[in-house]
């Protein structure tokens, strides 16, 4: 089968058009994929900035496809659906937190940027009739990171103000639109004065740029304090988001794409009751209540981009830079 394979940290992901097709094993179905998505996982994999790293790997956590065929003990009535793919691997029946064992479909297991990949029966969900095969492909990693970082975690409520850092990613887009169809009051930071327009357009109230020295106060000035706040950045610009916390708000983060948080202010969290909040992934059960969600609201996935699988290295380049507006999509037709 023809697969983007990561062959070695010098090289990256290669394409392979004779790689070997795997087969479904008892519990298990066959999935043809049409589309898979990227997360910024995928990237640090890559470099070799992810734990558990082995060669030949196939990456990949979001897809959508059909299934044609299933292992012993498996119902054949699922042969010809059409498919997401929940990319949880082993989380466990404790809500709170995955297990250790706990991983992601894309490593160890090969993952989705291949023309087949096998998963567990119940890992695979009928695909939103309303969505498109490339934006199904965009919802299950992110969709399911922004739905418990907002409800799980910071328990976002309708009458809130939120405020969500970095929009333009998959995760902060997800949360924007998540947070709007919820009935929140949305706000946006990003560097970029185009993705805060973007922003304002899908129903944010009104935006920052981050890069602007003092920002926050200025924020503060025009709109208050914030109930929740969802990150993924970390490192020092971390102290603003502490300084626009309400009293009894809720911080929740996914990422420490910035690093370390190196100037906390306790005092400043203590005496608001602030809530910092670690997130990441979901489990099981907030999965299909995303995905319950998205077809409630009839939610649509923000795609930035289209990429083929034998260009599929270029895609990668594209998510490093970090100029993309949404998920960014490999067909596999």
């Amino acid at each position: 089968m023809k697969a983007l394979v990561l062959t070695s940290k010098e090289d990256g992901v290669v394409f392979n058009p004779d790689y070997p097709k795997p087969a479904a094993g008892s519990g298990e179905v066959l999935v043809k994929v049409k589309a898979a998505a990227l997360n910024h996982r995928d990237v640090w994999i890559t470099k070799g900035m992810y734990a558990g790293i082995k060669y030949p790997t196939i990456l990949g956590s979001d897809g959508v496809g059909e299934v044609v065929a299933v292992g012993e003990g498996v119902d054949d009535a699922l042969i010809g659906q059409e498919v997401i793919l929940n990319p949880n691997v082993g989380w466990g029946d404790n809500p709170r937190h995955q297990l250790r064992s706990y991983s992601i479909l894309g490593l160890p297991k090969d993952g989705t940027l291949a023309e087949y990949v096998v998963v567990d029966a119940d890992r695979v969900r009928a695909k939103p009739g309303h969505l498109l095969i490339e934006q199904a492909a965009a919802l299950p990693l992110a969709g399911m990171t922004a739905y418990r970082a907002l409800f799980g975690r910071a328990g976002l409520q309708p009458h809130e103000k939120v405020l969500i850092s970095g929009v333009g990613g998959g995760v902060a887009l997800f949360a924007l639109q998540f947070a709007v169809a919820c009935g929140a009051q949305v706000f946006v930071t990003s560097g970029s004065e185009d993705k805060i327009s973007r922003a304002i357009a899908m129903g944010a109230k009104a935006g920052a740029n981050y890069k602007e020295e003092g920002w926050q106060k200025a924020f503060a000035k025009a709109h208050g304090e914030m109930d929740v706040i969802i990150d993924s950045a970390g490192g020092n610009g971390f102290a603003a988001l502490v300084d626009l916390v309400a009293f009894g708000g809720r911080i929740a983060f996914y990422g420490g794409g910035q690093g370390n948080i190196n100037n906390l202010n306790p005092q400043k969290l203590f005496w608001k009751q602030a809530s910092i909040l670690g997130s990441t992934m979901g489990s099981d059960q907030e999965f299909s209540a995303m995905v319950d969600f998205v077809e409630k609201h009839q939610i649509v996935p923000v795609v930035d981009s289209v990429y083929t699988l034998v260009n599929g290295k270029a895609a990668f380049e594209h998510m490093a830079n970090g100029a993309q507006f949404g998920k960014i999509v490999v067909s596999i037709a």
